[in-house]
């Protein structure tokens, strides 16, 4: 396994690998980021407890990933290789040349370019022909997995913004809405749900819970828990499966913004009075030169509009009636000049007003403060002005990539580095509802958080945060601090890795359920070539802590899709049945829906390898 990147993604997906999976990775890391602490510590030797099994990564130093570098790193031989740069140029530069180094390589890229992700598997095929162009294109077996990290955990992070405590999330069109409940008081019985995916850290003496991680122990969260120890957890929070249902086919994205001003806001509405008023009288001179001379209509309205504009003759020897109502048309033209110079003034301070960044209005309250509008920022607010959740963003780079969205969307910025004194007070931190703090620094988001805590107290706050053991430490100090109000931390790597480790795999992955800071995966597979599963009935096949199916699909094998998430694109909804009896007997050619932890689904193998182009999407409603 090849991973090439420049941030903590690559490093956190390198140890997923090595750790989780077994595997032997080399890693090219740049040279800028070889000790970056934002990335997180390189990833390290063996480790002592796995007895041996868990080989070190190799790392190489590259500036970039050029086609020496990948021939150093062993692309031309590895199974698979993930391009993890920033850059989506990058990562489709080095996709091109890994592809004509290797055709059937398997791919994992990065982009965070939706459109270009559509197109990336048919360039890549592409390329490969014109490297070989005898290849059949049959046997182009090659899997490109396109994944982006802001989409993978963008949903998890807007989730926590939103009032309630389910999750959905969106597999190939399917919904899995999995709801949190809290900890239930004395003589209370929980809504078991479909399936009981998940214990909390929380308990009905601890609401708040542990905010609990993989080295938590049994302070975290238990995953995929059997059915007697749901029963033994009395008075423990937990992460059910309450409904499943099929979105429908995939519509265009609803306009979030209005592209150009309406009449009523380009002019004021004395301006829009005066000129009904010019208009009237227009008329009114039109019909009175009808009445008192021989004019049709059409001749009236012609000569009263020459008069109006002063381009007409004087009317010298015509009649007296002809030259009063010249003289009338003439004030009403005078009048109707400032009138135009006011209506263009209006409409181009309107426009130049649209253009600007807006500053947030007087008397807001309830809303979300979004610190930061990078790659994960950016998604997060298109996601909450979805949800037309109020928000009032701040950013310190006013060339920032979530700018130009925010300015369409019509959400106020404050511009300003968060920590400098007044700025969150600017955002009106004191009425706000949540802070999301996202940027791309630990101890911005939390000085932010603390300063944010100092203001109010109890405002709800959702932070960014790399390392696991800091997030937990983060998270104890500010429940001691402030016990009545809620906090959450997430790090978009730890959402976003399993994912990409998955594909790497050639594992299918439709999704991901946040669950503290772990994660459970959703994935589609294939029973053929899998033990755990073939000949087994659902409850036998069941694994607790590791993985459960959830459900089947029931369209036959030649009328099925290769890709579950490609058929709901394609406007082939898959035929998934989530009521499974636990004595169905699973055969070899079933496919099947389940949730699984990073470790069970590394314990699964014998997946094939399919040629597809697709998104890991999670979305969260908190």
């Amino acid at each position: 396994m090849v991973v090439c990147g420049d941030d903590g993604l690559a490093r956190r997906l390198a140890d997923e690998l090595r750790v989780v999976y077994r595997q032997r990775v080399v890693l090219v890391v740049g040279e800028d980021g070889a000790d970056d602490r934002t990335d997180g510590p390189l990833v390290g030797p063996a480790d002592p407890a796995s007895g041996g099994g868990v080989v070190p990564v190799r790392v190489l130093t590259a500036q970039a990933p050029t086609r020496e570098t990948l021939l150093l790193a062993g692309a031309d031989r590895a199974t698979a290789l993930a391009l993890l740069y920033e850059d989506d140029e990058t990562n489709l530069r080095a996709a091109l040349a890994a592809r004509r180094l290797s055709p059937g390589l398997r791919l994992v890229v990065r982009m965070y370019n939706r459109k270009l992700g559509q197109h990336l598997e048919e360039l890549l095929d592409q390329a490969a022909l014109v490297h070989a162009p005898g290849r059949d294109r049959a046997v182009l077996d090659a899997s490109t997995t396109v994944l982006s990290d802001a989409d993978t955990a963008a949903p998890a992070l807007a989730a926590t913004a939103v009032a309630g405590t389910s999750k959905v999330v969106q597999a190939g069109g399917v919904l899995l809405r999995a709801g949190e409940r809290t900890p239930p008081g004395r003589g209370e019985v929980p809504d078991p749900g479909l399936c009981t995916l998940a214990l909390l850290s929380s308990t009905t003496a601890d609401p708040a819970g542990a905010e609990g991680s993989e080295a938590s122990g049994p302070h975290g969260p238990v995953l995929l828990p059997d059915d007697r120890t749901v029963v033994g957890s009395t008075g423990r929070g937990s992460l059910v499966l309450e409904t499943v249902r099929y979105a429908g086919p995939a519509l265009p994205a609803r306009r979030l913004a209005r592209r150009g001003a309406p009449l009523r806001e380009l002019f004021s509405s004395r301006l829009r009075w005066a000129l009904a008023g010019i208009v009237a009288a227009v008329l009114a001179l039109t019909l009175t030169t009808t009445l008192l001379t021989d004019a049709d209509p059409v001749h009236a309205a012609y000569i009263t509009l020459l008069d109006l504009f002063s381009i007409n003759d004087p009317a010298l020897e015509a009649p007296m009636t002809n030259q009063i109502l010249q003289l009338l048309t003439g004030l009403v033209g005078l009048a109707l000049l400032p009138l135009l110079v006011a209506g263009a003034l209006e409409a181009l301070g309107t426009f130049r007003d649209a253009a600007a960044l807006r500053r947030p209005p007087r008397g807001l309250s309830g809303h979300v403060v979004l610190l930061g509008l990078g790659k994960v920022g950016s998604r997060v607010l298109a996601q909450l002005r979805e949800l037309d959740i109020p928000v009032v963003c701040v950013e310190e780079d006013p060339d920032a990539r979530g700018i130009p969205l925010a300015r369409g969307l019509h959400v106020p910025v404050v511009l300003g580095d968060v920590t400098d004194e007044g700025v969150l007070e600017a955002a009106k931190i004191g009425r706000a509802h949540v802070l999301l703090a996202l940027t791309s620094s630990d101890t911005t988001n939390l000085e932010a958080t603390l300063h944010a805590r100092t203001v109010k107290p109890d405002l709800r706050v959702a932070l960014r945060l790399y390392e696991d053991e800091f997030a937990t430490a983060v998270h104890r100090t500010l429940r001691t601090t402030h016990p009545e109000a809620l906090t959450r931390s997430r790090s978009v790597t730890h959402l976003a890795a399993p994912a990409f480790a998955g594909a790497m795999m050639g594992r299918q992955i439709l999704g991901a359920i946040p669950v503290e800071r772990k994660v459970l995966l959703v994935a589609a597979l294939l029973v053929a070539g899998h033990r755990q599963f073939e000949g087994r009935t659902v409850a036998e096949a069941f694994r607790p802590g590791a993985w459960r199916v959830l459900a089947l699909d029931t369209a036959s094998p030649a009328a099925r899709h290769p890709d579950l998430a490609a058929a709901h694109h394609d406007g082939d909804p898959p035929q998934l049945l989530w009521d499974l009896h636990p004595g169905y007997v699973l055969r070899p050619e079933d496919r099947v829906v389940i949730a699984a932890t990073r470790s069970g689904l590394a314990e699964l193998q014998g997946t094939t390898t399919r040629r597809t182009v697709r998104r890991a999407e999670v979305v969260g409603r908190d």
